[in-house]
């Protein structure tokens, strides 16, 4: 009886989720400014619906794009005519999202000794769960702080790991963007880390005594249960407008730094939609808030995919910080720790010249704010599966990450400001 009741709750869950039947990713490379131009006209044609994965920055770099199946002759003839070199990427996308529908659910529903599988990607209430447990667990190093309500109401639940007192501390969050779940997969492995190694790898317990960490898995609650039980490709927030039918902001493009300048969207129904005024989504706001009454953060780390990509500010402008030399030292470095687990390459540098000018980042406010290390990172992969990354790579994403982020972490430790 409980595997049909199971079996009914995944073709449930496979029911209610859009379809992407035939859709295809193509990776686009424009090898001339007329290329590229073309490019940008298609760009602007919102009747296509393309979702644009990697987007259009300059000259010669890849462009991903995700097609649906209804629009792709068009699209083809298009490229074909203007001589714009192309490849499919993905041939199909709902191939690879019902793979993740089993991945998902069997190997999680197999957990009968009651341990968390990390390899997994869960719903955000089992992600809750997990982050009790660990409070639970840990009750001397753990504690769970809600800093605030989305905007359907689901709490902001940040972990705190503590050794007491007051501390200076590093923010890391995962998941602003809804649909990049290995980052909100990773976060949760880290944390775990976090936990298990204090006492028992020198580092962490170094680190841990002389700072705090705080954790936020989930910054984007209300997109990642859509993502979850909808749309697999949602990316913004749910936050709504009476009398308007698009839904969401982007949660990246809504932060005080350059607010609605380049790189971001006035369009609502645009992926980029920078919202109607900084910090108006009150997820972004709830950080903003948290952050400037703690009053002590010396580090802002925010976790993305996909790309391979470490990056510091600027994005909201080309133009190089104060602390350019030393943040791109130990981003340098930190890419390092990382590529020598499982020798996963990444590019490292700012924002503006590594992918494109974005407005309204996390990271450049924090920068900005004056928390000079302030890092962002892409993670797996560089665009075989793009966001839908399969779960055996969970694990080995999150440990490689984690190398990287323990060298930003001991450094901040280190150089006290």
């Amino acid at each position: 009886m409980r595997s049909i009741l199971f079996f009914g709750v995944l073709i449930g869950y496979i029911y209610c989720q859009e379809t992407f039947v035939g859709d295809q990713v193509l990776e686009i490379i424009p090898t001339n400014e007329e290329q590229v131009k073309n490019l940008r006209l298609l760009e602007t044609e919102a009747h296509l619906q393309l979702d644009f994965w990697k987007p259009l920055t300059t000259l010669g770099e890849k462009v991903h794009v995700r097609i649906p199946f209804f629009r792709l002759q068009a699209v083809k003839i298009f490229l074909e005519y203007h001589e714009i070199p192309y490849s499919i990427m993905i041939e199909d996308v709902q191939v690879l999202l019902d793979k993740e529908n089993e991945e998902m659910f069997f190997p999680r529903k197999r957990e009968s000794s009651g341990s968390f599988n990390f390899g997994a990607y869960h719903t955000l209430e089992e992600i809750f769960q997990e982050m009790d447990s660990l409070a639970e667990q840990y009750p001397a190093l753990v504690s769970k702080l809600q800093i605030g309500y989305s905007f359907e109401n689901r709490p902001m639940n940040v972990l705190k790991f503590s050794t007491g007192g007051n501390k200076p501390a590093i923010w890391l969050d995962a998941g602003i963007h809804a649909r990049e779940w290995v980052t909100q997969a990773t976060a949760l492995w880290t944390a775990n880390q976090i936990a298990s190694d204090y006492g028992k790898d020198p580092s962490i317990t170094a680190l841990l005594d002389k700072m705090d960490i705080f954790l936020l898995p989930v910054t984007n609650p209300d997109g990642y249960v859509f993502s979850y039980t909808t749309n697999r490709m949602w990316r913004k927030t749910r936050s709504k407008v009476p009398g308007n039918i698009c839904v969401g902001v982007d949660p990246n493009r809504n932060w005080d730094a350059g607010f609605g300048g380049p790189g971001a969207s006035d369009n609502r129904c645009s992926d980029s939609y920078h919202g109607p005024s900084a910090n108006s989504e009150v997820e972004v706001k709830s950080i903003v808030d948290f952050i400037k009454n703690h009053g002590n953060i010396k580090a802002f780390i925010t976790l993305h995919s996909y790309s391979q990509l470490l990056m510091f500010p600027y994005g909201y402008k080309c133009t190089r910080t104060a602390d350019y030399d030393e943040l791109n030292g130990v981003a340098q470095k930190a890419a390092e720790s990382l590529t020598s687990l499982y020798g996963t390459k990444y590019k490292v540098g700012p924002i503006c010249s590594v992918i494109y000018q974005a407005s309204g980042g996390s990271i450049d406010w924090s920068y900005d704010y004056g928390i000079k290390y302030s890092f962002a990172f892409e993670l797996r992969d560089t665009g075989r599966y793009g966001f839908l990354l399969p779960t055996n790579q969970i694990v080995p994403t999150a440990e490689e990450t984690w190398k990287g982020l323990k060298t930003i972490m001991e450094h901040v430790r280190d150089h006290p400001y």
